[in-house]
């Protein structure tokens, strides 16, 4: 079992809670670690059709990494190049998920606590949730690939005055700007999140849904629309015509609910994955 996490599949949606409330949920590396075991879980599960991501407790959602330890906290010197931040780990984690990844916030997420949302596909919050990217108020720069998500989340100059100030950001700031979808009472905010991981459940392909959360996610990176055109056709040549195709049609044309075939485990078309993924190597390595 998880130290740092609960987890538990209500309806298909796998549920993880981050539980350290006596510490605000803190993250350390096991929470690193118990994190990339569950969406491991989820991933290799085909009944799990999504996962959501929340706080123990009403007052943090996450409040950053553990720094009880002193002020050495953030000190990798040891570990030299070859460090690895962990909110990277978990971050790029949920970027590969075959899963939608749907964020609860529930209280205060600061740092690594706000960082790790970012990857996440929709993030729903209390309307009392606080965000802090508080980084330069600890001497250190953004992490968990945050350089690269929160500028797509909410735009280049939001992103670098959150990060220039370090301040915290009330939930309806954090609305307007696009860091989430929707503001909820506390008691409303998981029931929320477990509807929409719901609807995503009861009524879609988990092959489309899967290749549909790659396809978006990776195109950012693309400089023209052809790419995307090149990988769509590629892609509905080869599941066009397959058994989750038809069977979507049927449904729509019987007016009743759909009961797609397709597993991720064994379904995915022949070009999937169609990217090479990157490996870690410190930015002085020889290329």
């Amino acid at each position: 079992m998880p130290e740092t996490l609960t987890v538990e599949v209500l309806d298909r949606v796998m549920v993880l809670t981050l539980n350290r409330p006596e510490k605000l949920n803190a993250f350390t590396p096991t929470m690193m670690r118990d994190l990339i075991d569950a969406l491991d879980r989820a991933d290799a599960d085909d009944d799990v059709r999504a996962v959501v991501v929340t706080g123990a407790g009403e007052r943090a959602f996450c409040a950053g990494a553990d720094v009880s330890g002193g002020s050495g906290a953030f000190d990798h010197s040891r570990a030299g190049a070859w460090h690895r931040d962990t909110g990277g780990r978990v971050a790029l984690r949920i970027f590969t998920s075959t899963k939608p990844v749907i964020g609860a916030v529930n209280g205060a997420a600061v740092g690594v606590g706000a960082s790790m949302l970012l990857p996440m596909d929709i993030r729903l919050a209390c309307d009392t949730a606080r965000f802090g990217f508080a980084f330069a108020r600890r001497g250190i720069v953004p992490e968990s690939a945050a350089a690269w998500f929160l500028p797509r989340a909410v735009g280049m100059q939001t992103a670098l005055e959150w990060s220039f100030t370090g301040r915290m950001v009330s939930a309806q700031e954090a609305h307007a700007a696009g860091l989430v979808r929707s503001l909820h009472p506390a008691a409303d905010l998981l029931p929320a999140a477990l509807e929409l991981a719901g609807q995503i459940a009861a009524h879609t392909s988990a092959v489309s849904v899967a290749l549909t959360r790659q396809m978006l996610w990776r195109m950012l990176g693309e400089p023209h629309p052809m790419a995307a055109h090149r990988l769509d056709s590629r892609l509905m040549s080869q599941i066009g015509g397959g058994p989750d195709s038809r069977e979507g049609v049927a449904a729509f044309l019987a007016k009743r609910a759909p009961d797609f075939p397709g597993r991720v485990s064994k379904d995915m078309p022949q070009c999937y994955p169609w990217w090479v993924e990157p490996e870690f190597r410190p930015l002085d390595a020889p290329q």
